[in-house]
């Protein structure tokens, strides 16, 4: 890693652990975050990491990305995925989109002035692509567009949106495209997506699409290549969120292990109870698996090689650690932990949610099972 890349990556976890984490307790009870922030962020390079330098971009690479997601979160998932998203929206209109879509649409995404989403999830479809219902025809040069997305990070209130569509017979993967939407047009309509678990930070959400007219060159990735991009993207938003849970897991582990040497329980620090230094000796143990595996799902990734086994090991394994000790971890802090100026609580909700992003832990155990020893086969 560059010594640019170590002192942006400093700055950002600086970034993180002073102005987010102390206002992601006010996320976590709906309040949005403030525009300036996000202003901040652009600021840091946050936007421009894996975008190319010549279209003002910072030139990175995946893994220094993943780093200042794994950083992000480690304060607060949700606002982590919600920079994240808008990055690989930019990074897709670099990759896709014409000279004159980029001038029209980078700058303002670059720099934190608006915000923007990947729209794949419906009502009725979401890891399983193929059966996207949203639909785009032909139409007076251009392309029409109806349907709904839903569950959406980023869709409360972001003015881009990438809108992956069927343009042939409901169920063909090879009909599916990728528009490039404006969010504020005539026929947009969206509408915030609310859970028990707090969605503020990442600005889920939803939209409608009624008869949104769309020129010929918003169309960044035409029938017969978005399904490979989508299923090649995956793998690296795979192997961030699990990062991300990475980072989750080691900030919890950071404020339980302070916590045990100054609580005193019958007479003596908590941490000098053996009962205490194993559940968190068991959460550190998983912890530095996960962080294996992502790791090397992240280089992989880097270096350009096939990554599908990887992110999937990666995924699985630093979800399923966040799931199993985040639990384990609250309770080492007692009602302590509840306090929210502690991520305890939060990153335990944040835990569920990462399981059901980009691929489910059942879709991710049935990848592993046909991939890691297909060689074996018969």
């Amino acid at each position: 890693m560059t010594d640019q890349a170590r002192e942006i990556l400093a700055a950002i976890g600086q970034f993180a652990a002073q102005q987010i984490a102390p206002m992601a307790q006010h996320w976590s009870k709906g309040q949005a975050p403030e525009p300036d922030l996000f202003r901040r962020a652009a600021e840091l390079g946050l936007f421009r990491l894996d975008v190319a330098q010549s279209a003002g971009g910072l030139g990175l690479g995946f893994a220094v990305k993943a780093r200042a997601c794994q950083a992000m979160a480690a304060a607060d998932f949700g606002f982590a995925m919600s920079l994240v998203n808008t990055h690989n929206v930019a990074a897709r209109i670099v990759a896709s989109a014409s000279p004159q879509v980029q001038a029209a649409f980078l700058p303002s995404l670059l720099w934190g002035e608006a915000s923007a989403c990947t729209a794949l999830t419906e009502p009725g479809a979401g890891s399983d692509v193929a059966s996207l219902q949203t639909r785009a025809v032909r139409k007076d040069g251009g392309w029409l567009l109806n349907g709904e997305k839903a569950w959406i990070v980023n869709a409360r209130h972001a003015a881009t949106a990438i809108v992956y569509a069927q343009t042939e017979e409901h169920g063909d993967s090879s009909g599916i495209a990728a528009f490039l939407v404006d969010l504020t047009a005539q026929g947009c309509r969206r509408h915030a997506s609310s859970s028990d678990f707090a969605q503020a930070s990442a600005g889920t959400g939803g939209f409608t699409l009624l008869n949104v007219h769309l020129p010929d060159d918003h169309l960044l990735l035409p029938p017969g290549t978005a399904f490979g991009a989508i299923m090649s993207e995956i793998n690296s938003a795979r192997a961030y969120v699990a990062a991300m849970c990475c980072g989750m897991l080691d900030a919890a582990l950071r404020h339980v292990s302070a916590y045990g040497v100054t609580r005193q329980s019958f007479g003596k620090p908590l941490r000098a109870h053996q009962a205490w230094r194993l559940s968190v000796a068991r959460a550190e143990t998983a912890l530095a698996g996960a962080c294996a595996l992502t790791d090397s799902a992240i280089d992989r990734i880097d270096s350009g090689q096939d990554a599908q086994l990887d992110a999937a090991f990666a995924k699985i394994a630093a979800t399923e650690a966040l799931g199993t000790h985040m639990p384990v971890l609250l309770h080492a802090m007692g009602a302590e932990g509840l306090r929210p100026q502690y991520p305890m609580a939060r990153h335990l909700a944040a835990a569920q949610i990462a399981t059901l992003v980009d691929g489910s832990t059942e879709m991710l155990l049935e990848r592993v099972a046909r991939l890691a020893r297909a060689h074996t086969e018969t």
